[in-house]
């Protein structure tokens, strides 16, 4: 029986067959139809339906958005629907664009994805047809910008023709190479190719060889090869080299002057052991009151790169340092960041200094701001500060570890105040001087490192209190480039909160001081336990990602309403615009237009996004490459990843990670639980899920691909 067509239903019939008859047109502007052939189209099949839409299009009739071309045939007359978003590939070749206001994205066919590439902003016009609960569809209709022109690829020759083949997997088509743009590349050479153009979507793009970085396997070509796959220029322009070398190298006394001089007061750096770029230094000072004043000491990275500077632009462009395995790639050139903003010990250098007055409980009276010259007394290494504060003699051990305990009691105060206490352990390489692994170490953070980061945090969120805090009513909050971290989503963590009962843990989801409490409560239980990785690794996955920004929602992760970057300008660009509007506003200035930073912010996440990207793909490769040596060899190993194709296992012996294909795993067809993250074989019912330990062997590690394929051991 029917239900009756009520006023409230009829309108939104009439709504909807509107937007569906729009959607068709608009993806098909030169169809002629009649209303019978659009009721097809739409799917409408019912009398009621088929009246109501013959009203409908009498309708757009009038408001001038279809046209009777023929008696009883109508074509669209409105304007046409040209989206705009960014396409994301898949391995397949089809693709999706997120459009802004769409709940879903839009599906592109494999045949309707034009001349776009991967991470393109394209424009996109809908497709008509599946029916009204289809999953939206488009095609490209054009390249607004191109995200990139450069791809690392393999060089291969094919019918007296050159052709080069993309390290992405989502490029699923190949680049031809003129014989005259070869540049002297050889096939089966790793090369970095540039697309030219490409105009028919139904032929080759046409590029040429820009360099050869070296043969496939070759950890130099490799590492290359990750950089220009992610955006990172491999070597500094001409001009910002000529540039930088015409900096003085020395520091005026009319400079000094101007500072603040602190450069009696007794400074040190604590550093990792293979560190030259020097952005932070600590100073320790003893007041006649009984107090103490530490100061944070940051590099004056913008008083030597100036704005409108080629220096500038690039650093821009970059806006971060990108640490792979095997080296750096600075964001600003070396004789920056390793030499005149590097804070080396017995050198006279001018920083961006924050300096506290502190009780004994670690806690502020008061705070000063400003430009300074130090001089470092001291360069010391983690490891170094941390058997003096063990007990260890050395040099200034009576300060560090007054500062220690400072830093101790400043920790012990956040963590009651709803910060969460994050720490994965850090997977390193040792390397031979060919630059081959033949170990993998663990590093954990030590009070060495805590101590650091808490007078790091201290001024970062100094500075963004001081100028995004209101002090009274009248008070104008000024622009500010502020480090945010959203709250969880609170499906992730529903979903985390049921994984870890299988477990036997529970966090309290009731509001957010209580998500912080229990979470920081479950990463201590977890400590040195089976499970602590997996654990650690989906909670990090459970909360937001920390970005740029100059709307301030605070950071949850650290339990502060307001937090900005202030502390490492020699490798993040952010920092260097801190320091830029902080300076500015020191100095009397009114409040900076949001616009211009707005955007500098959104480019520095998305940077900071490819930076950790291309260091995880670094840390891959490496991983393959040691375990090349290890092939059949058995490991113990937790899964840590389950998918539809395979499960993959971290082993524990060296936290390399490889996967188990699910047609690889013998004596049954297993199917893939989504909800519970989980693998279960359909005869036997034998579960494998996220979390368990099981034993595998090394079956292969393949450079090319960059992975590692195990198998299960009974």
């Amino acid at each position: 029986m029917a239900k009756k067509l009520t006023h409230k239903r009829l309108e939104k019939q009439v709504k909807r067959l509107r937007s569906s008859i729009r959607d068709y047109y608009q993806s098909q502007p030169n169809e002629l139809l009649n209303y019978k052939q659009l009721a097809s189209r739409l799917e409408v099949k019912d009398p009621t339906g088929k009246q109501i839409l013959v009203a409908v299009i009498e309708a757009m009739v009038k408001d001038g958005l279809l046209e009777e071309h023929q008696r009883g045939k109508f074509k669209w007359s409105g304007p046409l629907s040209e989206l705009e978003g960014i396409i994301q590939f898949t391995r397949s070749g089809m693709a999706f664009v997120e459009i802004a206001g769409f709940e879903e994205d839009v599906l592109i066919p494999e045949s309707q994805t034009g001349t776009a590439l991967n991470a393109d902003l394209v424009k996109i016009r809908m497709i008509g047809g599946g029916g009204k609960k289809a999953r939206k569809k488009g095609k490209v209709i054009g390249i607004v910008e191109r995200s990139r022109s450069s791809f690392a690829c393999i060089l291969f020759k094919y019918r007296n023709q050159y052709f080069a083949t993309p390290d992405n997997q989502k490029i699923n088509v190949d680049f031809l190479i003129p014989d005259d743009e070869l540049h002297g590349a050889n096939a089966g050479d790793k090369i970095l190719a540039t697309i030219t153009h490409w105009d028919d979507p139904r032929k080759n793009p046409i590029a040429s060889v820009s360099e050869v970085l070296g043969k496939p396997g070759d950890m130099r070509a490799e590492s290359d090869s990750i950089l220009a796959e992610y955006g990172f220029p491999l070597r500094f322009p001409d001009g910002v080299e000529d540039e930088c070398g015409r900096i003085p190298k020395t520091i005026s006394k009319e400079e000094i002057a101007k500072r603040k001089d602190l450069r009696d007061v007794l400074t040190f750096t604590i550093d990792p052991e293979d560190a030259k770029d020097f952005d932070d230094a600590i100073s320790f000072k003893r007041l006649e009151n009984g107090h103490y004043e530490l100061g944070v000491h940051i590099a004056d990275v913008t008083h030597y790169v100036k704005e409108g500077s080629a220096t500038e632009a690039e650093a821009q462009k970059r806006a971060t340092s990108v640490y792979l395995v095997d080296r750096v790639i600075p964001m600003l050139p070396e004789v920056l960041s390793n030499q005149l903003c590097s804070l080396r010990p017995h050198e006279d250098k001018l920083c961006f200094s924050v300096l506290f007055e502190m009780d004994d409980k670690g806690i502020v009276h008061n705070h000063w701001t400003g430009k300074t010259a130090i001089h470092s007394d001291h360069r010391f290494v983690y490891e170094e500060v941390q058997t003096i504060l063990e007990g260890a003699s050395g040099p200034f051990e009576e300060e560090l570890r007054i500062t220690n305990g400072l830093a101790k009691q400043m920790r012990t105060r956040r963590m009651e105040h709803g910060a969460i206490a994050f720490e994965k352990t850090e997977v390193k390489f040792k390397l031979s001087p060919e630059k081959k692994p033949v170990d993998v170490f663990f590093k954990e953070q030590k009070d060495a490192h805590k101590l650091i980061e808490e007078f790091m945090l201290l001024a970062n969120r100094t500075v963004a209190e001081d100028i995004g805090k209101k002090k009274n009513s009248q008070d104008q909050v000024k622009t500010f480039v502020y480090r945010i971290h959203d709250r969880p989503d609170n499906e992730k963590l529903r979903e985390f909160s049921e994984f870890i009962k299988r477990f036997g843990y529970r966090i309290d989801l009731n509001n957010e001081a209580r998500i912080a409490q229990t979470m920081n409560k479950l990463l201590k239980v977890i400590k040195g336990r089976p499970e602590q990785n997996i654990i650690e690794m989906l909670a990090i996955r459970t909360m937001a990602k920390a970005e740029y920004s100059v709307d301030n929602i605070g950071h949850f992760g650290l339990a502060f309403p307001h937090y900005s970057h202030f502390t490492s300008p020699i490798r993040r660009y952010p920092d260097m615009i801190a320091h830029r509007l902080l300076f500015s506003y020191l100095n009397g200035a009114s409040s900076a237009n949001p616009d211009s930073f707005s955007k500098l912010c959104k480019h520095s996440s998305m940077m900071e996004r490819k930076a950790s990207e291309a260091e995880r793909e670094s840390s891959k490769f490496y991983q393959v490459l040691f375990m090349e040596d290890q092939v059949d060899e058995v490991f113990d190993g937790v899964i840590s990843g389950v998918t539809e194709w395979g499960v993959y296992v971290e082993m524990k012996a060296n936290k390399c990670e490889g996967m188990i294909r699910l047609r690889d795993i013998d004596g049954d067809y297993y199917y893939y639980d989504q909800k519970n993250m989980r693998i279960i074989g359909q005869r036997t019912d034998t579960i494998y899920q996220l979390g368990q330990e099981v034993t595998i062997r090394v079956e292969s590690a393949d450079l090319a691909s960059r992975r590692i394929d195990l198998k299960l051991v009974d």
